[in-house]
């Protein structure tokens, strides 16, 4: 949770409230928005 929160900005109270597949798909989209290419952050 913590590269979605670094690169949305986002507080845990907003990620709590998702489910893991939500969470997964973000962390995704952290993922890419920060350029890294092989799947960590």
């Amino acid at each position: 949770m913590a590269d979605i929160a670094v690169v949305f900005h986002w507080a845990p109270p907003v990620m709590d409230a998702m489910d893991i597949t939500e969470l997964m798909e973000w962390r995704e989209q952290a993922r890419i928005r920060n350029g890294v290419e092989d799947g960590w952050i």
